[in-house]
């Protein structure tokens, strides 16, 4: 394969940055540009070297140079990884100079694309390096790194192996159709092992929804009558003006997002439209895109005045599926009465909202078990998804007695699902796409 190189830290000037070089030529590439008391091409696997960058004459930098030999790297080849120092002039200029070697500049996610290619990860794997480098929150830095250490590949390698194995059963006996009487796969032992596959596909399934949460942020909606301090809520919980906050009712006529981390958990708040009835025509939009946030929403913040204490009735109901928070806001204007410990006593507009911040960590971690196996990624949702409805017909069909052909095509359908997830099976329009989100460098 070519050799390629590109910047691998962050872009911008920094105290230290590193060039990756990888393919069959990066070590002589490297070497043609490097002055040490060793040449590269002479230094052992995984080992450093300090010296400078020349040519013509010219210094560029000092440098350490790590030097990994296939098949012991990160893509497989031999790799140099070229600590300089963080000048944008030194970086672009050495890069130039590799180009001119005989390197070229690397695509967006090509080096964790080597990876997949020469097999030292498997497809989700490699999305899981992308997850790890975009981890916000320590939520996320476990996921993605559980993922890439292959908790998803690993479940669903093992449920794809014992399912191969009935499968290659099935279709053998449709080489002795003529023997009617041959049954290689039993048929008992099969049933069992398509519900055993079926209960660990439903629960992959039901994971997605944690799993989202960590990676996107846990979806907040706040919600209640015009006027009563939603945006001011919001501001409040974000520490900056981000919505028009007015007396006048109404003044939120769409949804407004932004994320907060609170205790290393992500949140993505909704501040919402106060719903109430009302004949103007734009603000009868805002109330309907902010039930569709509200039955999106995985905990709902129904926020009210004071005295009377209300309660959530009639239409307010209407499309819940989350936890719902009870707040009451402006608490500094007036004495609380008929206060229920439920319904937790803020005031936005002071800042005082320290009690409703506490109630959604404890609500979040409630929610967000990360014990055993998680699907994060939509990709992954999608294929298991189809994985789970092939082996319910699998399922099916042994329950109506159907042959072993019909059998085979619903089993093939359950494999080819799965061994997507992994890139056992897949094309190079899928591989283009998911690596062409990664960064370049990695």
């Amino acid at each position: 394969m070519e050799t390629i190189c590109a910047i691998s830290t962050a872009y911008g000037t920094g105290g230290i940055a590193v060039i990756r070089v990888s393919g069959s030529e990066s070590i002589s590439v490297v070497d043609g540009l490097f002055t040490g008391r060793h040449r590269l091409s002479d230094t052992p696997a995984n080992s450093i070297r300090y010296g400078q960058i020349a040519r013509d004459g010219e210094v560029l930098d000092e440098v350490l140079c790590s030097v990994f030999r296939a098949p012991h790297s990160f893509t497989g080849e031999d790799v140099v990884e070229i600590a300089c120092h963080g000048s944008l002039y030194i970086q672009q200029t050495l890069l130039q100079w590799l180009v001119d070697a005989g390197a070229r500049m690397a695509r967006a996610g090509e080096f964790t694309q080597r990876a997949f290619l020469n097999g030292k990860m498997d497809l989700a794997q490699s999305e899981a390096v992308a997850d790890l480098i975009a981890a916000q929150t320590k939520a996320e830095k476990d996921l993605a790194l559980s993922q890439l250490r292959g908790s998803v590949s690993n479940e669903l390698g093992v449920l794809r192996e014992r399912l191969l194995h009935f499968t290659s059963l099935v279709e053998l006996e449709l080489d002795f159709a003529d023997h009617e009487e041959l049954e290689f796969a039993d048929r008992s032992e099969l049933k069992s092992l398509a519900g055993e596959i079926a209960r660990k596909l439903q629960a992959l399934v039901h994971s997605f929804r944690t799993g989202n949460a960590i990676r996107n942020g846990i979806s907040v909606a706040i919600i209640g009558a015009p006027n009563v301090g939603k945006s001011t809520l919001l501001n409040a919980l974000l520490g900056e003006q981000r919505a028009i906050v007015s007396d006048i009712q109404g003044t939120t006529r769409d949804t407004i997002e932004d994320t907060i981390v609170i205790e290393g958990i992500l949140f993505r708040l909704i501040d919402t439209a106060g719903i109430r009835e009302t004949s103007d025509t734009i603000e009868q939009m805002g109330v309907e895109r902010s039930r569709q946030a509200i039955e999106r929403a995985q905990i709902v913040v129904y926020v009210s005045e004071p005295n009377p204490v209300p309660s959530l009735q009639g239409r307010e109901l209407e499309g819940i599926k989350g936890t719902v928070i009870e707040v009451l806001n402006k608490c500094d204007q007036s004495p609380i009465t008929n206060h229920q410990s439920p319904i937790i006593p803020i005031s936005a507009k002071h800042g005082d909202i320290e009690s409703l911040k506490r109630e959604l960590v404890r609500v979040a971690r409630a929610s967000m078990t990360t014990e055993g196996v998680m699907l994060s990624n939509a990709r992954h949702y999608e294929a298991v998804s189809r994985a789970l409805e092939a082996i319910v017909r699998v399922q099916q069909g042994l329950e109506d007695g159907l042959s072993g052909e019909l059998l085979s095509l619903d089993l093939q359908d359950c494999l080819a699902a799965l061994g997507e997830v992994t890139g056992q099976i897949t094309n190079q329009e899928v591989l283009s796409n998911i690596f062409s989100k990664f960064c370049i460098g990695k």
